[in-house]
């Protein structure tokens, strides 16, 4: 196809090349793989043969290698959905609890961004509301990465916090509750949603929170509001007003487009997931500080008892399983 005189032409161009060049890279390391495999087999015909401590040790080291590059393989063979190899939209909202909430959601989004900082995802701050006493009232972050969407939209749902509380003077016991909400951005050719002037409403501001010096002197900021659908999305991350909007309108297509999957197939409706209030009963994941250390996944039973680990952005454990399980 490259090869064609019109591929140069093509509207699509600069994805095919992105594509091509993730499966010759995928390719590269599955050959990698065999010859490392097929390397320490020989090894070890050796060793039956002929023994030689030093060498047993170095295969065995190898081996334990092999095991963790072969569950790799087997996970990215899960990531086979329809968009799972799309960027996506992180947003985190408080929920019931008050400024609770707000430092938890705050605690969430540092988890995912150290997360995402291990996993070397690029990350865009679109939004980013400070909360009235502490934390965060809402925060809106782009990822970019191989399977981004296919690793996170297991993280989509309510997530639910068990301390004590460092705002409570008399030291007692809180829950509080956080909405994570993981959206696919859909390559612009795959979106095909008119939207009417009439049918939105854009209102610039200055910019606030975590912006640069530059960001929050300028009525810079954009906040669109899709009236038929009810979808407020809003952008502050770039200095140009023309470029936030650009952004902002990228991210309710996607959105919307989102919408339509869902209602025209049933099937693809583990994309975005039925909406549950941000409270008692309704969370995927508990992270219990007091009077035990736990975090647990009600949906897989995964858990482990190291939460300051968790929440210090080692999400594998319950990723994987999620995954592996193939969790609707």
């Amino acid at each position: 196809m490259i090869s064609k005189p019109d591929f140069w032409n093509r509207q699509d161009t600069n994805q095919i090349i992105e594509e091509c060049n993730q499966l010759k890279e995928e390719y590269e390391g599955l050959k990698t793989f065999k010859d490392k495999v097929e390397s320490n087999r020989e090894m070890a015909i050796y060793l039956k043969d002929d023994y030689d401590e030093s060498l047993a040790r170095s295969l065995e080291q190898e081996l334990e290698e092999i095991s963790s590059e072969l569950q790799t393989f087997r996970l990215q063979l899960l990531l086979n959905g329809p968009y799972d190899d799309c960027d996506i939209i992180l947003e985190i909202h408080p929920g019931a609890g008050g400024t609770e909430s707000c430092d938890w959601a705050s605690m969430l989004y540092r988890m995912y961004m150290r997360y995402f900082e291990k996993k070397n995802n690029k990350t865009e701050l679109l939004d980013y509301q400070n909360g009235e006493e502490a934390g965060i009232k809402s925060v809106s972050v782009m990822v970019h990465g191989k399977h981004c969407y296919g690793y996170l939209k297991g993280e989509k749902g309510v997530h639910r916090l068990i301390r004590i509380s460092p705002f409570d003077a008399n030291s007692r016991r809180h829950t509080s509750f956080a909405s994570v909400d993981i959206t696919p951005m859909y390559q612009n050719q795959d979106i095909e949603i008119e939207i009417a002037d009439s049918d939105i409403r854009v209102d610039v501001y200055r910019s606030s929170g975590k912006g640069g010096q530059g960001v929050n002197t300028t009525d810079s900021a954009v906040r669109i509001t899709h009236f038929p659908s009810g979808i407020v999305v809003t952008c502050q991350n770039e200095r140009s007003q023309i470029r936030n909007k650009e952004i902002a309108m990228n991210v309710l297509k996607s959105k919307l487009y989102q919408r339509e999957v869902e209602k025209k197939e049933a099937e693809l409706k583990t994309v975005k997931g039925e909406n549950s209030e941000i409270n008692f009963g309704s969370q995927i994941r508990t992270y219990t500080m007091h009077p035990y250390s736990l975090v647990k996944d009600h949906r897989t039973n995964v858990e482990t008892g190291n939460v300051q680990k968790v929440l210090d952005g080692d999400l594998d454990l319950f990723i994987e399983e999620y995954l592996k399980k193939g969790v609707k």
